[in-house]
């Protein structure tokens, strides 16, 4: 029993002390388009949104004032990898492994 609660005792200081372990998925693609999880389901002022946080209960929002714009607001589309892009530009998709295109 000792080296069970020994156990638990090392698994909660890992899951504290790794950044992202314990994290929703949805939430750490939010951090990873360096957004934010707000409460309410609308931004605020200069923010978009971006998807969802902590298990779809809150919203992501990102910045619209930073450099990080999304592909939309920048005139492009989101495509897959595998599409080729005559033009790529800088943008951010709702997929991470998705590219920003202004012409396919």
């Amino acid at each position: 029993m000792k080296l069970f609660s020994h156990l638990m005792a090392l698994l909660l200081f890992l899951l504290q002390a790794v950044p992202g372990l314990g994290l929703p998925k949805d939430t750490l693609r939010c951090l990873g388009y360096h957004g934010f999880c707000f409460r309410p389901k609308s931004c605020p002022e200069s923010f978009a949104a971006f998807g969802t946080c902590s298990w779809r209960h809150k919203t992501c929002c990102i910045d619209t004032t930073s450099k990080f714009h999304t592909c939309q607001d920048e005139g492009g589309h989101c495509v897959p990898q595998k599409i080729k892009c005559l033009k790529e530009q800088v943008g951010l998709c709702p997929h991470r492994e998705w590219k920003c295109c202004t012409e396919v």
